[in-house]
């Protein structure tokens, strides 16, 4: 359980990494306006993942329950802040987002494929299951 989720959260992360690329490509952190994703958001979610990320070698290496829940803890705060920016992106999809109607204006995180973003967050899901599993001692 502690590599499946260790592989996955690898996986989401590289995912993460192709998105926020693209969104600094073009233009995310001059965006403006409360129908954007907003650097700070993005970066919180990046930083947070990351540092969770390493927690779970960490923890992949020492076995050390309290890492194992912290890194938890973390992704979880993860997994809230990537819903709130999939709640941006779907309502400027389905054209609900006020100040981004514009086309020539479009928002950077509109550049991001559909599929990634859908594969991220299946990913994301299935690392935070694999992560309480592995924490509450599944498969050990």
């Amino acid at each position: 359980m502690n590599w499946a989720a260790l592989i996955t959260w690898v996986l989401t992360a590289g995912g993460g990494f192709f998105l926020l690329t693209i969104w600094l490509r073009n233009g995310g952190m001059e965006q403006h306006g409360s129908q954007r994703i907003r650097a700070p958001f993005i970066f919180t979610h990046f930083a947070l993942a990351a540092i969770g990320l390493v927690l779970w070698i960490i923890y992949v290496a020492s076995d050390s329950t309290s890492v194992a829940w912290t890194a938890f803890v973390l992704l979880l705060i993860v997994a809230l802040i990537g819903f709130g920016m999939f709640g941006i992106w779907l309502s400027q999809r389905r054209g609900r987002g006020g100040d981004v109607a514009a086309a020539t204006d479009r928002p950077a995180e509109q550049r991001f494929p559909t599929a990634v973003v859908g594969l991220h967050g299946l990913l994301a899901a299935t690392t935070l299951v694999l992560v309480f599993l592995a924490a509450v001692g599944v498969g050990s």
